[in-house]
């Protein structure tokens, strides 16, 4: 993310209003995905901004929609969706959609990806350190404390903080320390929206449910279809003794032993781990020159 994105002259900031905003972006239609594609190939070839207008309302939705998984970081929501719209931007600019998935799918990273930077960057992180894997937990500390239904602090045993830090590779201190400073900025819920035109309305109000919907159930099928023909496609490098390892190893629902697969083909284990790690570097290789 170097570059500015070049649709200068279009306005997508909530800031000014966050709660008309909110109000305001729920009239642009969701695409189908035939209108998408035909539209992201007219823009490649002409830049024309009133095609990439149509486009980025479309999925102005699916930007709050991300933003609101990160919500209790306690920092402004209209800043996050701001961000989230300027990944918008970056992703219509770098779309290519004879690649065969969806816009939304493509844009959902770099939606993220704008979010995380601002996030990371408004907490200053350097205190902690900024490896992957504090990133990783920094993002992933709430949702892992709701999935094991830990309301208060108070539930959070020396191994239940042991587990964490084993599932996110970082220390048990490190846990405790991020959780401290995560709990001293969550936002509530029920804060008035600022600017809001009645005084009233609420960030509650404008939150949909933690369910996918249903463009977001879509644009996952359609990764993953993407990513079983890709898939498919690279197998071809295989041999059929590397096919059978690779799947027995890793793709099977209960995997060989590779003591099996020695006796099977009698080889050493040490070989057939060999030929499954190899298999593994085609696999990848080929998938990139397809792509």
């Amino acid at each position: 993310m170097d570059n500015t994105p070049k649709l200068t002259g279009l306005d997508f900031s909530p800031e000014n209003n966050l709660s008309k905003y909110l109000q305001d972006i729920r009239k642009y239609p969701i695409l189908e995905p035939e209108e998408e594609y035909n539209l992201a190939v007219d823009y490649q070839k002409t830049k024309d901004k009133n095609i990439a207008y149509k486009l980025i309302t479309s999925h102005l939705r699916l930007v709050v929609k991300v933003v609101s998984k990160y919500k209790g970081y306690g920092l402004p929501l209209s800043e996050m969706i701001s961000e989230g719209n300027l990944g918008l931007l970056y992703a219509i600019e770098k779309f290519e959609p004879e690649k065969g998935f969806r816009f939304s799918t493509y844009a959902l990273w770099w939606i993220k990806a704008s979010v995380q930077k601002y996030i990371l960057n408004s907490w200053s992180l350097v205190k902690l350190g900024t490896t992957a894997a504090q990133k990783k937990l920094f993002f992933n500390l709430r949702k892992i404390k709701n999935k094991l239904n830990l309301v208060d602090d108070r539930d959070m045993s020396e191994q239940i903080l042991s587990k964490i830090a084993k599932s996110l590779d970082v220390s048990v201190q490190e846990v405790t320390d991020m959780n401290t400073r995560l709990k001293a900025h969550d936002g509530s819920l029920n804060a008035v929206l600022d600017s809001s035109s009645d005084g009233t309305s609420e960030w509650m109000d404008f939150i949909s449910d933690n369910k996918p919907n249903q463009e977001e159930c879509f644009a996952h099928s359609e990764t993953m279809r993407y990513r079983r023909k890709l898939f498919n496609e690279a197998l071809v490098v295989l041999n059929p003794r590397e096919k059978d390892i690779l799947f027995k190893r890793r793709l099977a629902e209960k995997s060989a032993t590779l003591d099996d697969l020695s006796k099977t083909y009698h080889i050493s284990k040490e070989r057939v781990r060999q030929i499954e790690l190899n298999s593994i570097k085609k696999i990848t290789k080929a998938v990139g020159m397809i792509q």
